[in-house]
C-alpha cells in the first residue's frame, strides 16, 4: 500500500500550516501562537476532546474511533524551534530574528494534524487516539512537564508513539530500531581549584591550568580505554574558563562539557569515573575539583514489540527496501525518552532527502515529506487499532 490518497490531497494545506509556523518560531515552553494555532485546528476537526495548558503549554487532543471500544494511543509531535539566525533563504523565512525552525518540529507538527484532521474524518478503528503536541524539546524537558502534569492517566494512554525527520535518509523512507536508537544527554562542570600567582614563579603555585590540561586528555580514557566499544560513550569538554592576564596564574580553572551514553549502566559508569578522574588528577598536582553532573534526558528506548509494528506500517506505506530496520544509534538527545519510560512505544525516522542538517541555520523541513507522515500515523492508527 502506498501513500495514502486522502494524505497526498491534504500537502499543500498542510504545507501552507506548516510554511507559517516556520515564519513564526517559538522558543521552549514560549510556544503560546503555536499552541493556539495547534488548538484552534484540533477544535476545527471536530476532535471530542482538547486540552490546553498542558506541561505549561503543551496541547493534547482525544478523537474517538467508531469501531467500538478499545485503547488509547498516543501520537506524539514536539513544537519548539531553536535560538538560531536563519539564513535558509526560503521565502517562509524565519521573521523572529534571533529564532529558526532548525529542527523540522514545524513539520512534525503539522504532519500530526493533518493526521489528525484524517483520522477526525474517517474514525476508522476502535478505542481512541491521544494527539499529543508538546513545547521544550529542545532542552527544556517538556516531555516530562506534561508527564508530571499527569495526561497519560487522565486519558488513559497505554502506548505512545513519535517522529523525528531525518536529512540524508531520502523522502518516502523511513529507518528506526529496536532498543537504543538515541543517547542519554549529561552535562557536567568541573572547577579546578589550585593557588594562583605570577607566571614567572610556577613553582610557588598549584597551577590549576595545568592540571585541567591532564584532566581534558585523561577524560578520554573513558570512552578510548575503559568502555567497551559496542557500548557507545561520548565525552566531550567543550568550554575552558580560567585566567585573564598572561602573566598570572589564576587560581581557579573550569571545564564544562557533554557526555552521552546508550546504556543506563554505561551512564553509570561515565559519571563515576569522571568524578573520580578529575579528582584524582587535581589530588596528584596537590590541588581539588569540584564536580556539578547533571542528568539531562534519559536514554530512548524502543520497546520491542511496537516497533515491529512500526516497522511493519512503515513497509505497507514505502516498501521493504525503503525501510532501515537496524539504524545505527544517534548520539544525539531526545526527550521523548521520558515518555518511552512511562509507555511502550517506538520512535522513528522520517526521511527528509538531501536537505541541511537539523540545527543547521540553512535547515528546511521538506514538504514533500508530507503525505507520508501522515500515512504513516494514520495507518497506524487503523492497524493498532483496528477493529
Amino acid at each position: 500500500m502506498p501513500v495514502l490518497n486522502r494524505a497526498s490531497e491534504l500537502q499543500d494545506e498542510v504545507a501552507g500550516w506548516r510554511r507559517y509556523l516556520h515564519e513564526n518560531p517559538e522558543l521552549l515552553y514560549d510556544v503560546f501562537k503555536t499552541s493556539a494555532f495547534v488548538a484552534e485546528k484540533l477544535n476545527s476537526f471536530g476532535c471530542d476532546v482538547v486540552e490546553t495548558g498542558i506541561g505549561r503549554t503543551g496541547v493534547v487532543a482525544i478523537i474517538m474511533g467508531n469501531r467500538g471500544d478499545g485503547p488509547v494511543i498516543g501520537f506524539r509531535a514536539d513544537m519548539d524551534a531553536l535560538p538560531i539566525e536563519e539564513t535558509s533563504g526560503v521565502e517562509w523565512g524565519s521573521k523572529t530574528p534571533g529564532k529558526m525552525h532548525a529542527c523540522g518540529h514545524d513539520g512534525h507538527t503539522s504532519m500530526l494534524l493533518g493526521a489528525a484532521k484524517y483520522l477526525a474524518e474517517t474514525r476508522n478503528f476502535k478505542g481512541s487516539i491521544a494527539v499529543i503536541f508538546q513545547p521544550a524539546e529542545e532542552g527544556g524537558g517538556g516531555a516530562l512537564a506534561m508527564l508530571k502534569d499527569g495526561f497519560v492517566e487522565k486519558f488513559g494512554i497505554e502506548q505512545v508513539y513519535g517522529m523525528h525527520n531525518f536529512p540524508g535518509i531520502p523522502v518516502g523512507e523511513f529507518a528506526t530500531r529496536s532498543g537504543s536508537i538515541m543517547a542519554a544527554a549529561d552535562s557536567f562542570e568541573i572547577e579546578i581549584i589550585g593557588r594562583g600567582g605570577h607566571a614567572a614563579q610556577p613553582h610557588v603555585t598549584i597551577d590549576p591550568v595545568l592540571m585541567s590540561s591532564h584532566v581534558v586528555i585523561a577524560l578520554q580514557s573513558i570512552a578510548s580505554r575503559e568502555t567497551d566499544p559496542l557500548r557507545s560513550v561520548v565525552v566531550t569538554v567543550a568550554t575552558t574558563h580560567g585566567g585573564e592576564a598572561c602573566n598570572v596564574i589564576p587560581n581557579t580553572v573550569k571545564l564544562t562539557g557533554t557526555v552521552r551514553t546508550l546504556l543506563p549502566e554505561t551512564r553509570d559508569f561515565a559519571e563515576r569515573r569522571l568524578s573520580e578522574i578529575a579528582k584524582g588528577i587535581t589530588a596528584t598536582f596537590g590541588g581539588r575539583a569540584e564536580i556539578s553532573y547533571d542528568r539531562g534526558y534519559p536514554v530512548t528506548i524502543n520497546h520491542e514489540s511496537e516497533t515491529e509494528l512500526a516497522l511493519g506500517i512503515m513497509r505497507k506505506i514505502s516498501g521493504d527496501g525503503a525501510v532501515d530496520d537496524a539504524v545505527a544509534p544517534m548520539m544525539g538527545a531526545e526527550d521523548f525518552a521520558y515518555m518511552l519510560e512511562k509507555r511502550p512505544g517506538a520512535f522513528v525516522f522520517i526521511g527528509n532527502g538531501k536537505t541541511a542538517n537539523l540545527h543547521h541555520s540553512d535547515y528546511d523541513f521538506n514538504d514533500e515529506a508530507i503525505p507520508y507522515g501522515i500515512s504513516y500515523w494514520v495507518t497506524l492508527a487503523e492497524t493498532a487499532l483496528a477493529a
